[in-house]
């Protein structure tokens, strides 16, 4: 039904009320009413509310509890008795006058309702306002499986912790803080705060130079998982959830930028090489555009406007290690990586680890392709799940009205060997002790991860890991404008990390610091540094002639 007030509607109307009379009775009808209609304070059913504004079961309820809770439907927020109590007791001593005329109750059971006021709560204390995007995504999941979900009387149990969740959703918020104070610092011009808004909630206010562009709302989501069983911790889909709804961890598809790094190294590890192999770091164009063909322009006289112009964020490095390539996210390093292994090897790889919508052209080497947070946390637990990539869960398992429970298995796929996964993860160490990530180390736990930047500063992650806890942070503005000059991930995302981590271990000291080793791998000292190698991913030749090397380290 819609809500045109039609003839037609009404026909429809009276047409489903005799088919529902005819196969169920009316105490039937009247469940599915009581535990699907609204009741005020974001509660829908009587025993939500219940819960809610009295901290009770249904069956330890009053009397005149029960007739607050009955007088709601027809004004839930006139009647709202954390907001309106004197306008709530009045209707249900009403309805308790009704009751004592129709012969429902005794004399006494009204007296002893009548003058009664209940203890009436408004702490805001049920799950579904201490972690509303999760209490989203979880009906979203489950409503194909289980399409009465909100009236069926189920049970639901979340891998959800709120310890983990209050920390994330305040972690967030910081990131928030600080992105917008830098701008306005940094651009005040271009930014200021309206004063009938928040202390912290930046608008665009007159055009700039340099920066002439309006912004659209800046906004953020995280998401924190346990790496070894794929449990989702903690689920933020925005900022403010009051503001907007819409859930950014799962719903918003946003481009990757080089968080996809990793994976391309891990590829060409598989296929040979190792972390001491070298690569050239240093400018070249290509024909075509980022989503072009990947030949390398020989003619000279090519029109500009076909010429590609890929460029690194820093210096260039020249002939550096892959270790440092990723260290730095060399552009041009990994472009010319690619095409030493082969654009199609590294394609299909890609492919194998089932990305959605992966492009045919070397722009998916920075990252075009584009990724939900919870994607993405999936497909970072190849390395903080030693090889091993797990589906984040929310749903540990579901109990229906009768007592059954369902269970909601681990969903797992071995995509490499744990020696192999770790040569990536040593480098992501490295990248957050001194590479793009530094902004995300904590004290006293080691951390690995990478850092992500869409063309002009559209969005930015942090993609990182604890020896046990894996983390996914992403900033960017709803519009997809930039979020500001030089707001990279590594500076909007990265200390969102270290925050999380640092109040993590406060609650939970006893949390892993360390990451394994594990086995088969080795490392040899060259001239310039240490590197970690296997039986799959070799030193290059050229080490063969190296002076000044110790001996080859097991662990």
């Amino acid at each position: 039904l819609t809500p045109e007030r039609t003839l037609k509607r009404k026909i429809k109307e009276a047409m489903f009320a005799i088919i529902l009379e005819q196969n169920m009775s009316k105490e039937d009808i009247l469940e599915i009413y009581l535990n699907y209609i609204f009741l005020g304070h974001g509660y829908y059913g009587v025993k939500t509310a219940a819960l809610g504004y009295f901290h009770k079961e249904l069956n330890d309820l009053t009397l005149k509890e029960m007739c607050m809770l009955m007088g709601l439907p027809k004004a839930p927020d006139t009647y709202d008795p954390s907001k309106n109590l004197q306008h709530s007791l009045g209707r249900a001593n009403n309805i308790l006058d009704r009751l004592k005329d129709i012969g429902w109750i005794t004399q006494e059971e009204y007296n002893s309702a009548i003058v009664e006021i209940p203890q009436v709560y408004n702490d805001k204390s049920l799950t579904q306002n201490a972690a509303p995007y999760v209490v989203d995504e979880v009906v979203r999941q489950l409503t194909p499986i289980y399409p009465d979900i909100k009236i069926g009387g189920y049970k639901v149990y979340l891998s959800i912790d709120l310890d983990y969740q209050n920390i994330a959703q305040e972690a967030l918020r910081y990131g928030y803080n600080q992105i917008n104070e830098r701008l306005l610092e940094r651009y005040p011009k271009a930014f200021m705060r309206e004063e009938s808004d928040t202390q912290d909630n930046l608008v665009y206010a007159k055009p700039q130079e340099a920066y002439a562009h309006k912004y659209g709302d800046l906004n953020g989501a995280m998401i924190v998982t346990e790496s070894q069983s794929g449990k989702i911790l903690a689920l933020v889909g925005g900022v403010d959830y009051k503001k907007s709804v819409f859930n950014r961890a799962t719903q918003a598809k946003r481009q990757f930028g080089s968080s996809i790094k990793p994976f391309i190294y891990l590829v060409a590890f598989d296929r040979g090489y190792s972390p001491a192999w070298r690569v050239i770091d240093a400018p070249r164009k290509f024909g075509g555009s980022s989503s072009a063909s990947t030949k390398e322009i020989e003619d000279a006289t090519q029109e500009e406007e076909d010429v590609w112009k890929p460029k690194n964020v820093g210096a260039y490095g020249g002939f550096i290690s892959l270790h440092e390539a990723l260290r730095k996210s060399a552009n041009l390093a990994t472009l010319n990586l690619v095409q030493q292994v082969g654009f199609d090897i590294i394609y299909r790889g890609i492919r194998d680890f089932e990305f959605p919508y992966v492009p045919n052209d070397m722009s998916i080497v920075l990252g075009s392709l584009s990724l939900s947070p919870l994607e993405a946390a999936k497909f970072y637990s190849v390395f903080s799940n030693y090889g091993t990539m797990i589906t984040p869960r929310l749903v540990d398992s579901i109990v229906n009205a009768r007592g059954e429970t369902h269970e909601f298995p681990m969903i797992a796929r071995e995509y490499t060997q744990p020696k192999q996964a770790f040569l990536v993860t040593n480098i992501l160490r490295d990248v957050v002790n001194r590479g793009t990530g530094i902004r995300a180390r904590a004290a006293n736990i080691e951390i690995a991860g990478k850092t992500g930047t869409s063309n002009q500063n559209v969005d930015g992650w942090f993609c990182g890991f604890s020896p046990s806890i894996q983390t996914i942070i992403w900033y960017g503005r709803d519009d997809n404008t930039p979020i500001g000059p030089v707001e990279t991930g590594g500076i909007v995302a990265a200390p969102v990390n270290s925050y999380f981590f640092s109040k993590l271990l406060k609650i939970e000291p006893g949390i892993k610091r360390h990451f394994d080793v594990p086995s088969g791998i080795m490392k040899k000292m060259l001239e310039d540094g240490e590197y970690l190698y296997t039986d799959i991913s070799k030193l290059p030749p050229a080490t063969s002639s190296v002076t000044n090397v110790e001996e080859d380290l097991i662990f």
